[in-house]
């Protein structure tokens, strides 16, 4: 008996360790959003003078060279890219800051996730100071991948539309027919790009997500990336359709998001399912595909930051991360979340 006694002592103890370490994470994160909406507003005083210097560049086209006109579009390009990733950052940290505050509340209940067999913290125990460095190394990742996706595409495309503007100026009076040929090529590369970007925006945040809820935004992200990967994607949605609380969504959506980009870019897969079902307790999903597997003790032990993140904010959440792969073949990886909490 006083061995049990010396145990629920130890307990409090490992407890009351945690919530400091916890609120130590809060604080950290909070002051963090708080910089983080500092440098939003910045920003978005920055684009919006901007746009307007660009928009009068844009009106003097005639009296500005094709050297004023590019540095204005190369200004309004950047500033726009920093908005949209400052905006995905911030998103982030207010959701750290939620399951952070949730597990404050847990550890403050006295009901810390604990292992019954070994009496150790779960995975949802672990150093919250541990996470936000892992939530951090995930978002820096993150922006460096859109940053080369931003300079690879729209912000090249910009580039090439000047020097396809300066051609058909030329051509005008020289020769008309080149010249509308040239803007229906521009016209058509414009579109493109457009459309690209867009992609980007719905990606860093799909509004839809907040109009429609989670479903209708999973089909309609499975339409954008068959089209963008040519891989064959099946959906299958079971349960009871229906809006969750935002942040269940916007994690729900974010994990599957990780999943289908590793399987994209990782497993040469060409065929995925994917299976989401809405239980009355629990959402489920499962991510299957054909590609060439991976050895899940080594993805877990190295720097797979996308997948520990997803099993840190599940556990977190009360819910639960299942790999199941080998080498040569294919991937299965499950993950479910509380319907309510």
């Amino acid at each position: 008996m006083a061995v049990d006694n010396e145990k629920v002592v130890q307990e409090g103890f490992d407890v009351q360790a945690e919530l400091a370490d916890t609120q130590r994470a809060l604080r950290e994160v909070t002051l963090m959003i708080e910089q983080s909406q500092s440098e939003l507003s910045k920003l978005t005083q920055r684009n919006a003078a901007i746009t307007s210097h660009l928009q009068q560049a844009q009106s003097q086209i005639q009296q500005s060279s094709p050297q004023e006109i590019k540095m204005a579009y190369d200004s309004a390009l950047d500033a726009q890219q920093r908005l949209f990733v400052m905006h995905g950052q911030l998103e982030k940290l207010q959701s750290d800051k939620m399951h952070l505050e949730k597990y404050k509340k847990l550890l403050e209940r006295g009901n810390a996730p604990v292992d019954l067999a070994s009496g150790e913290p779960t995975a949802s125990g672990k150093d919250p100071l541990s996470s936000i460095e892992m939530i951090v190394n995930a978002q820096e990742a993150e922006r460096q991948r859109l940053s080369r996706q931003m300079h690879d595409g729209p912000a090249q495309a910009m580039s090439n539309f000047i020097l396809q503007t300066e051609i058909a100026m030329r051509l005008l009076d020289v020769d008309p027919a080149q010249a509308k040929e040239e803007l229906g090529s521009l016209k058509n590369a414009a579109m493109t790009t457009f459309q690209k970007v867009r992609n980007f925006i719905f990606e860093l945040r799909p509004m839809m997500l907040d109009d429609l809820g989670l479903i209708p935004t999973i089909r309609k992200y499975m339409d954008a990336f068959k089209e963008q990967t040519g891989m064959e994607v099946n959906l299958t949605v079971t349960g009871t359709e229906r809006r969750l609380e935002p942040y269940l969504e916007i994690m729900t959506f974010r994990a599957i998001q990780e999943l289908l980009g590793n399987a994209a870019r990782h497993s040469q897969a060409a065929n995925i399912k994917m299976h989401v079902d809405m239980g009355t307790e629990y959402v489920r999903v499962s991510v299957d595909d054909n590609g060439k597997g991976f050895d899940p003790v080594a993805i877990r032990s190295g720097n797979s930051l996308g997948l520990k993140l997803i099993q840190e904010r599940t556990e977190m959440l009360g819910g639960s991360f299942e790999i199941d792969s080998s080498v040569g073949k294919g991937a299965r990886i499950v993950f479910s979340v509380p319907a309510h909490i």
